[in-house]
C-alpha cells in the first residue's frame, strides 16, 4: 500500500474545521438562529489555549463548553475564538484554538463533528500572537462581567481580517454538556476525521 505522502486527511480535518469557524462566525454577527446551540469540546493543554488556573485545574485535560443562553464577545478569527461564559457564577474568558477542538455537537439538529488532535499541527498552527485581535474599544470593555447584547453593529467579515461582533446571551454549563466522547461517532449525522482514513 502507498503511503499518503499528501495527508488528505489532515486535510479533510482542516475543511471540517471551517465548518466550526464559519459557523461561530455567523453567531457571532448574528447570533444563534432558532433553536440552534453548540456543546464545543477541546484539549485544555493545548498550545494557544487560554483559561483561568482554576479551570484548568478544574479540567486536566479536556472539556465541554455550551454556547447557548449566557455567552458573550464571542469573537472569531482564522485561527480560534475567544468568548466569556459563566461558570457557578464566576465570569471567565476563554480563547481556543482551532486545533485545540475535538468536537462540535449541535443537538438541535442532530449533527456533530470530531476531530483527533495532532499535538505538532496544533504548535505549528498557533503562532505566539493572540488568537483574536480586538479593536480598542473591545479592549477596554474586556474586563467587564454583565454579558453584552447583540445591539452592536458587527464587525465587516473578509478573509483577512478579525470577524468581532458581540454575540446573543446564553448560558453555559459544562456539567449538562457531553464530553466530546460522548459524542456518537456511528451516528449518520455524526462525522469523525477516521471515515475518510483509508483502511488497509
Amino acid at each position: 500500500m502507498a503511503t499518503d505522502l499528501i495527508r488528505y486527511d489532515l486535510l479533510v480535518q482542516d475543511a471540517l474545521r471551517s465548518v466550526v469557524r464559519r459557523v461561530l462566525t455567523e453567531a457571532a454577527r448574528d447570533g444563534l438562529p432558532g433553536e440552534h446551540h453548540f456543546f464545543i469540546s477541546f484539549k485544555t493543554q493545548a498550545p494557544g489555549v487560554r483559561l483561568s488556573a482554576r479551570m484548568r485545574e478544574q479540567y486536566p485535560q479536556e472539556m465541554t463548553i455550551v454556547l447557548q443562553h449566557q455567552f458573550w464577545d464571542l469573537t472569531v478569527s482564522e485561527i480560534g475564538f475567544e468568548v466569556g461564559l459563566s461558570f457557578h457564577g464566576k465570569s471567565e474568558t476563554l480563547a481556543i484554538p482551532f486545533t485545540a477542538v475535538t468536537g462540535f455537537f449541535d443537538p438541535s439538529v442532530d449533527f456533530g463533528l470530531k476531530f483527533e488532535f495532532d499535538t505538532e499541527a496544533a504548535e505549528a498552527h498557533v503562532p505566539a500572537q493572540p488568537i483574536v485581535q480586538k479593536p480598542a474599544a473591545l479592549i477596554a470593555s474586556a474586563d467587564k462581567t454583565k454579558p453584552r447584547g447583540s445591539g452592536s453593529e458587527p464587525a465587516e467579515i473578509g478573509p483577512s481580517k478579525t470577524d468581532v461582533a458581540p454575540a446573543n446571551k446564553a448560558e453555559n454549563d459544562t456539567e449538562k454538556a457531553p464530553a466530546a466522547a460522548d459524542i456518537p461517532a456511528n451516528e449518520p449525522n455524526v462525522v469523525s476525521i477516521d471515515a475518510f482514513r483509508k483502511k488497509p
